[in-house]
C-alpha cells in the first residue's frame, strides 16, 4: 500500500469524531438557537443583576421605614452582600457550568432568589433583611450569574460584544422595572406583598429560561479543579483582575445614593428623587448594548478604558453638581458608560483565555475580585458620607478616585495585549 493511500492523524481525528462532537468545535455566530440563548440569558441577567440593580429602592425605605434606626451604611451592606456572592458564587459555578450542570444551576438559582424575596416579604429585623434579602438573594443571583454569560460567549464570535451587551442589558431593565414596581405598590398593597409580587414576576421569567435554554459545548471527560491556578501565571490576567477590583468598588456609589443625594443637597421631592435610579439603569441599558456594538469592530478592551474613564470624571463633576437638572444629567450619562464597564469584561476574557472550555471557570475567578471589591466599596463610601449633615463629596470622591485607577489598570493591560498580540484590536 502507498503512503498516499493511508488517512493522514488528521483525517482519521476528523473521521472519529461524531457529528456533535464536531459541531461542537464550529462556533455559530448566530441563528434561531443561538438568538433564543441571548433571550434567556437576558431574563436570566433580569433577575439576577436586576434585583441588585434595584437595591437603591430598598435602601431608601430600610432608612426611612423598616430599618430607620440602623445607619446608612449597614443597611448597604445588605446590598453590597448581594453583589458580593453573585460574584463569590462565580469560583463554584463556574467549573459546575464547566462540568454540564447547567440546569441544576439555573434551578437551585431560581429557587435561591424567590425564597429570599419570600422571606425578606415577612423579615422585621436586621439580621432577618441581611439572611433573606443578603445572603439568600446573593447565593441565588451567583447561581445565575455565570452560566449567563457563560453560554453567550460559545454560541457567537463575531458578534460576542454585541450579543453579551444585550444579554447584560436584562440587569438594567430589572433596575429601572423592579424599582418602579416596588415604588408603586409599596404604599397600596404594603412592603410584604410588593415583595411578593416581585418574586413571582422572577419566577415566571426564570422558568422561561429554563424551557428554552441550553449549553452548546460538551463537558470534558476528565473533570477540572475548581481553581485554574495556572492564571495567575499569566499578568495580564493578574491587571485584569485587579482592575475588576477596583472598578467596583467605586462603580455602584451613585446607584445605592444617587437618590438620597438628590432630596437631600438639590431638594428634589422624594417621589421625584426616587427616579433618579431609574435613569442609572435606563443609561445603562443603552451602555450595555451601544458599547458592545462598537466592541465587535474596534475590540472590547479598547472600548472599556475609555468607559472607565468617561466614568470616572463624570464623577468627578457629581462633586459640583447643586442642582436637579444637573444631577439627572449625571445619572443618565453615567449609567451609559457604567454599563460599558459592567458589561465588556466577559468578552475580555476570551483574550487571555487559552481554553474556551475553562471560560466559566476563569470568569468566576476573575469576577470574585470584583466581588470583594463591591462588597466593600459601597460600605466605606457609606462610612465617609454623613447624609444627615449633607456632607457627600468625601465619598463620591473615593468612588471617583477608584474608577480612575481601574481605567489606568486596564491601559496599563491594553500595553502588554499589544506587545503580545498583533494588530491593535483587543
Amino acid at each position: 500500500m502507498s503512503s498516499s493511500s493511508l488517512p493522514t492523524s488528521q483525517e482519521q481525528t476528523l473521521e472519529e469524531k461524531s457529528p456533535t462532537q464536531a459541531s461542537q468545535f464550529e462556533i455559530p455566530d448566530g441563528g434561531f438557537h443561538a438568538y433564543l440563548q441571548v433571550l434567556g440569558a437576558h431574563l436570566l441577567f433580569f433577575n439576577s443583576w436586576g434585583v441588585i440593580n434595584a437595591f437603591g429602592v430598598y435602601q431608601a425605605y430600610y432608612s426611612t421605614s423598616l430599618l430607620s434606626h440602623e445607619t446608612a451604611s449597614a443597611i448597604s451592606w445588605i446590598g453590597t452582600l448581594q453583589g458580593f456572592l453573585i460574584f463569590l458564587v462565580g469560583i463554584l459555578t463556574g467549573p459546575i457550568f464547566d462540568r454540564g450542570y447547567f440546569r441544576h444551576l439555573i434551578l437551585a438559582g431560581t429557587f435561591l432568589v424567590v425564597f429570599g424575596l419570600m422571606m425578606t416579604s415577612v423579615g422585621r429585623t436586621y439580621y432577618q433583611i441581611i439572611l433573606s434579602h443578603g445572603v439568600c438573594v446573593g447565593l441565588g443571583t451567583g447561581c445565575l450569574f455565570v452560566p449567563s454569560i457563560a453560554i453567550v460567549v460559545t454560541y457567537f464570535t463575531s458578534k460576542r460584544a454585541l450579543m453579551t451587551g444585550i444579554t447584560a442589558s436584562g440587569g438594567s431593565i430589572g433596575g429601572v422595572i423592579y424599582p418602579i414596581v416596588f415604588r408603586k405598590l409599596q404604599p397600596r398593597l404594603g412592603f410584604p406583598w410588593a415583595t411578593r409580587i416581585i418574586a413571582f414576576m422572577v419566577l415566571a421569567m426564570l422558568c422561561v429560561s429554563l424551557a428554552i435554554m441550553r449549553t452548546r459545548t460538551a463537558p470534558p471527560a476528565k473533570a477540572r479543579a475548581l481553581l485554574d491556578l495556572s492564571a495567575f501565571r499569566d499578568t495580564r490576567f493578574n491587571i485584569f483582575c485587579l482592575a475588576l477590583f477596583v472598578f467596583f468598588v467605586g462603580l455602584y456609589f451613585p446607584f445605592f445614593y444617587a437618590s438620597i443625594y438628590g432630596s437631600r443637597m438639590t431638594n428634589l421631592p422624594d417621589d421625584i428623587s426616587f427616579y433618579l435610579l431609574p435613569v442609572l439603569n435606563a443609561g445603562s441599558f443603552f451602555g450595555r448594548i451601544i458599547p458592545g456594538l462598537v466592541a465587535d469592530k474596534a475590540g472590547s478592551l479598547n472600548i472599556m478604558i475609555p468607559c472607565g474613564v468617561a466614568a470616572a470624571i463624570l464623577a468627578f463633576t457629581w462633586l459640583g453638581i447643586t442642582n436637579a437638572s444637573g444631577l439627572w444629567v449625571f445619572c443618565a450619562l453615567y449609567g451609559f458608560f457604567s454599563g460599558g464597564i459592567v458589561s465588556l469584561p466577559p468578552t475580555i476574557l476570551p483574550l487571555i483565555c487559552p481554553d474556551m472550555r475553562i471560560i466559566g471557570t476563569r470568569m468566576g475567578m476573575c469576577f470574585t475580585f470584583a466581588g470583594f471589591g463591591l462588597l466593600i466599596g459601597n460600605p466605606i463610601a457609606g462610612a465617609i458620607l454623613n447624609v444627615a449633615e449633607g456632607k457627600f463629596k468625601g465619598a463620591i470622591a473615593f468612588s471617583a478616585a477608584t474608577l480612575l485607577a481601574a481605567a489606568i489598570l486596564l491601559a496599563g493591560m491594553r500595553v502588554l495585549l499589544l506587545r503580545r498580540r498583533k494588530g491593535w484590536k483587543a
